[in-house]
């Protein structure tokens, strides 16, 4: 059975992050990316599933899809769906926000 474990960010609080900046940090021995859009804040794989580039180098479309920086794969934040049509899925994040704290869900079996 999986349970869902939190993860608090250590020195990173919602009022740190800037409105669509993408930032790379290590959880729970994990690279993964946070993103605060329209004021949420998400949290996906640090790692494009095509070609393994850093995301944090990547950017936000108009639409609020984050952007490969190799190939411009684009991916929804939320779902992970690859929205440009190449059949990737990006790996994403359970957050949960408490006073400010961010916390980050992880599956264990």
């Amino acid at each position: 059975m999986k349970v869902l474990s939190w993860h608090k960010i250590e020195h990173i609080e919602t009022s740190d992050l800037a409105e669509g900046v993408i930032l790379e940090i290590t959880v729970a021995d994990k690279k993964i990316c946070l993103l605060k859009r329209n004021n949420e804040i998400l949290a996906f794989a640090a790692i494009c599933p095509h070609a393994g580039v850093p995301l944090c180098k990547g950017w936000l479309d108009p639409l609020g899809r984050i952007v490969c920086p190799e190939h411009k794969f684009r991916f929804d934040p939320v779902s992970g769906r690859n929205t440009s049509g190449e059949g990737y899925k990006l790996f994403t994040y359970q957050v949960q926000v408490t006073e400010g704290q961010i916390f980050i869900g992880f599956m264990k079996s």
